[in-house]
């Protein structure tokens, strides 16, 4: 499922469709359509919404996967179970796994088909237990497996269970015949539904690490931890290094260049043509996108940095996203969990307080210090939904 707009994403999400957002220089669709390839799923059906032909130029075809992808667009909104019923034709009557285009995990997903095949419940939903479930449908579970009761985005006093679902789903065909063909959700609508029919419905306690990237805060996490999983050190191409210090395991492109008395201690991952110049230091858990620039006496800390950045002289960056084409100058600091748009110029001597989000196009005067959102009224300004 890959329909929705990411708006609580924003400002990351209006130049690409959530899915595309770069998780260690490489959409975070892909990572998944290569997971589901190790798993042992070879046909794939992307339901698209929102910037969707992004997606289809991005994967093709999906044989460079070693799978089989087909495409279905949605003119209209229609909600999870909605999109899925409007694919119905390409499941050849199979059951079949639903997975949110913007998942990431090392789920064995086959061990969960498994369970489902085993059980006689016509859905079988993948639970994970989390320390904040807000966000996300809760499920209470007899020791059985079957699901007694399910609240989509509970409230303060209604989180009866920390067991959150994942949105993966594994269905059998006759599940298609209960959704109508208009806008209808899977967690909103079908479970409900199913439940005071008193259709049976299981959970799956899934075993593994699990997030979307729904939010900002969700997408630094999945970047951690899939920097946590890197093997060792890969260098593709030239390095040019000049009296640096680098400590692994990092993944570094063709033609980077790091300047004298840098630092780099990984894990991190840096794209190709980037420059780094003289005595900067580069934190772990890191991405840096190609052809990036960084001046000297910098420092970046737990940043996600897309494509083609320009870093001035004496900044520091920690624990900030920054999307590509974007500008800062010299002597700025950017505070934890701050979110920078595309083609943004940030001008010298600025501060962006924490967790603000700066929209594209922006021009920071100055000296200034930035503690709210500054938005772009020719973007959307709205934060919630998907």
């Amino acid at each position: 499922m890959c329909g929705g707009e990411g708006t609580r994403l924003r400002p990351l999400t209006f130049d690409r469709p959530k899915p595309m957002i770069p998780l260690l220089n490489k959409p975070s669709l892909v990572h998944l359509v290569e997971h589901l390839a190790k798993e042992g799923f070879n046909d794939i059906v992307l339901t698209l919404g929102y910037l969707g032909g992004e997606i289809e130029n991005a994967l093709g075809d999906g044989s460079m996967y070693g799978v089989h992808i087909e495409y279905v667009h949605e003119k209209d909104k229609l909600g999870t179970a909605g999109g899925v019923k409007n694919a119905e034709e390409l499941f050849e009557g199979e059951p079949f796994m639903v997975v949110g285009g913007d998942h990431v995990m090392d789920l064995g997903l086959r061990e969960f088909i498994r369970f489902h095949e085993k059980n006689d419940a016509p859905v079988t939903i993948g639970l994970i237990p989390i320390d904040d479930p807000r966000e996300y449908g809760i499920a209470d579970m007899d020791v059985n497996n079957s699901i007694t009761r399910f609240f989509e985005k509970p409230g303060p006093g209604e989180i009866f269970s920390n067991l959150a679902s994942t949105g993966i789903y594994v269905c059998d065909p006759e599940v298609l015949d209960w959704i109508p063909k208009q806008k209808y959700d899977f967690a909103k609508d079908l479970f409900p539904d199913m439940m005071k029919k008193r259709k049976s419905i299981n959970g799956f306690l899934v075993r593994g690490k699990w997030t979307d990237i729904g939010n900002p805060q969700a997408y630094r996490e999945a970047c951690r931890w899939m920097l946590e999983q890197m093997p060792g050190t890969k260098i593709s191409g030239r390095l040019n290094i000049k009296d640096s210090k680098v400590t692994g395991p990092i993944d570094i492109g063709h033609d980077v260049s790091l300047g004298s008395n840098s630092s780099i201690v990984g894990p991190i991952v840096i794209g190709e043509n980037t420059t780094i110049e003289d005595n900067v230091l580069i934190g772990p858990y890191t991405a840096i996108g190609s052809n990036c620039w960084i001046g000297n006496n910098s420092r970046i800390l737990s940043s996600y940095i897309f494509e083609n950045v320009e870093i001035g002289t004496n900044t520091a960056i920690s624990g900030a996203i920054i999307d590509n084409a974007t500008m800062i100058k010299d002597s700025c600091i950017l505070e934890t969990g701050t979110v920078i748009g595309p083609r943004v110029i940030i001008n010298k001597d600025v501060t962006v307080n924490t967790t603000v989000r700066i929209w594209p196009e922006v021009r920071v005067k100055e000296g200034t210090r930035v503690s709210e959102n500054i938005g772009n009224d020719d973007f959307g300004n709205d934060m919630k939904g998907s």
